[in-house]
């Protein structure tokens, strides 16, 4: 019985991949601060798929909470065998018009927390030589779009990095590469999306379908759907100071921002 544990568990592309695991017979461990949510999650998976979902509440930008996660994804003798790292959150404005503090919680929610757990799980996967870890990464990062995607490239970079240093022991890792996915994840952030047609939309039982099979593949990256695919390809033959131009004038600075004239 393969046991997975999942970041950010409670709802959007995190609560997706607890059924898409559970529905493989997986076991789960779920993480996310709203314990009641993933109580109500875990009773739900339990009953639809009979399997056990062990509820872990904690916010992982709380040293001691994150420090029970590593424990748990150490612990031998009830060994994790997949990671997700999914947690993460926006911001709404841009790098210049953020408290720098709420740039440092999202840096470490995006970057800090899935390197720390990573470190944690993989000396018994090594061990075992089995096992996976996937990292929720975006489209974001594969463009200069701001401190998200900076930040989402570091997870793309990570897990092929890790990829290469861990097949040695069968252990797999992937990077998921999501678009725009119909989560709480905009809303939370304060984003407007008005303007997206709904043909850049995906689904989180997609994503995550399509995570599942590039998993069993072995590929180092997993990314949804054709339109997406189709630009990940073209992107990296664009300029990359004409991108960044391009992407600073979509990001709009809050409206009570002042600049100097």
């Amino acid at each position: 019985m393969t046991t997975v544990l999942i970041t950010g568990a409670s709802a959007g592309l995190g609560a997706a991949f607890a059924r898409g695991f559970a529905a493989k017979g997986c076991d789960l461990v779920l993480v996310a601060r709203e314990k009641d949510r993933l109580e109500a999650l875990a009773a739900s998976l339990g009953r639809e798929f009979g399997v056990t979902a062990e509820v872990l509440p904690a916010d992982l930008l709380d040293e001691a909470q994150c420090a029970g996660v590593t424990e748990r994804l150490a612990d031998t003798g009830r060994p994790v065998d997949i990671l997700l790292n999914n947690a993460g959150f926006g911001l709404p404005a841009p790098f210049p018009y953020s408290p720098v503090e709420d740039e440092e919680r999202m840096l470490d929610l995006l970057v800090k927390v899935p390197l720390k757990l990573t470190h944690a799980i993989l000396p018994g996967l090594r061990e075992r030589r089995r096992g996976a870890v996937l990292n929720v990464s975006s489209v974001a990062g594969l463009l200069p779009t701001g401190t998200y995607g900076a930040a989402k490239a570091w997870i793309t970079a990570f897990s092929e990095s890790l990829r290469v240093d861990m097949e040695p022991y069968g252990v797999r890792v992937l990077a998921v590469v999501p678009g725009f996915t119909r989560t709480e994840f905009q809303e939370r952030a304060g984003m407007d999306v008005s303007a997206l047609r709904d043909a850049v939309w995906l689904e989180p039982e997609a994503v995550v379908a399509q995570a599942l099979k590039d998993l069993g593949r072995r590929r180092p990256v997993s990314i949804t759907g054709w339109r997406y695919k189709a630009y990940a390809t073209a992107v990296r033959h664009l300029p990359r100071a004409f991108v960044a131009r391009k992407m600073a004038r979509d990001r709009r600075p809050p409206a009570d921002a002042t600049t100097a004239r």
